[in-house]
């Protein structure tokens, strides 16, 4: 987790070959954690694109986590998983997964929560919607001001945020406290992604 940009797949958005065209080319711009994202139940089509993600991610020395689902980030050997608050319990997927793999949590605008995802062994913990998501509309809002609150009390614990997150906004987020932003529709709908992700990772805090 050494760079500002952490990419998140969308199905929809990437159906098909386009995925793996447009992952490879957030690596190729610098990003170095990417989450696999896909909600459906197709499981052999998920494990295919999560296997061939793994190998584009390690030929660019990046991670691959896989969102919710810990049986198929052990399966492949992913580095590691991002759980919601419905997911998995993040002790359950660390014995699963072991120490060494990379665990996120869903803290929606709760230091609560946060709290409790570190005490539970979280490797990060990620904040938001800070703006209207296209990839989860429904997502209630996050203050701006949670971030530096975040930062305060979790000091050696990164920061993602997420949620509608732009180059025209994603500055002040950094600003605020945040290590990471995590980007879905603005960075794989660009039409240039790599050059897109090199703008993200250049933002500066």
């Amino acid at each position: 987790m050494n760079n500002k940009l952490y990419a998140i797949t969308d199905t929809q958005l990437l159906p098909g070959d386009k995925l793996f065209d447009a992952v490879a080319a957030v690596l190729k711009g610098g990003c170095k954690l990417v989450q696999y994202r896909d909600k459906s139940s197709d499981k052999a089509r998920r494990l295919f694109e999560a296997k061939n993600l793994l190998a584009l991610c390690n030929q660019y020395q990046a991670q691959l986590l896989i969102n919710d689902d810990v049986s198929l980030a052990q399966e492949i050997g992913a580095h590691g998983v991002h759980l919601g608050q419905g997911d998995t319990n993040p002790v359950a997927a660390r014995i699963i997964l072991g120490n060494r793999a990379i665990i996120g949590v869903t803290c929606h605008d709760s230091l609560a929560l946060a709290h409790q995802a570190i005490k539970d062994s979280a490797n990060y913990i990620a904040f938001g919607r800070f703006f209207p998501s296209n990839t989860k509309p429904d997502a209630r809002p996050a203050p701006i001001a949670l971030i530096s609150d975040a930062r305060k009390e979790f000091s050696n614990t990164p920061i993602v945020v997420i949620g509608g997150i732009t180059l025209d906004n994603g500055k002040q987020l950094l600003d605020a406290g945040a290590d990471m932003l995590a980007v879905c529709h603005s960075l794989f709908s660009a039409e240039d992604i790599t050059a897109q992700a090199r703008k993200f990772i250049e933002l500066k805090n």
